[in-house]
């Protein structure tokens, strides 16, 4: 039996917020659940290609679809606020 995978590149929109320990975490919006964290950006950057690996990983082994973001539409809104 052959088994043909196919390689696919997919895009996703990451958060990055710094903490007040100076860490980064990181959160994947498109894939709920899915955050990590680095002492670094550089190093926030690097999980959160490992973390998304893993959440996808994990969604074929259980059959699950795999979030895209090709219908999405983006916008920030800034607002005034008395804080």
């Amino acid at each position: 039996m052959i088994c043909i995978t196919w390689m696919r590149t997919l895009r996703y929109k990451i958060l990055i917020r710094p903490e007040t320990d100076g860490t980064y975490t990181v959160i994947v919006p498109s894939l709920p659940g899915c955050l990590t964290f680095g002492d670094t950006i550089e190093e926030a950057l690097e999980m959160a290609k490992e973390a998304i690996d893993v959440y996808i990983e994990s969604l074929i082994s259980r059959g699950k679809e795999i979030p895209i973001e090709e219908d999405q539409i983006e916008a920030t809104i800034t607002v005034e606020a008395n804080a």
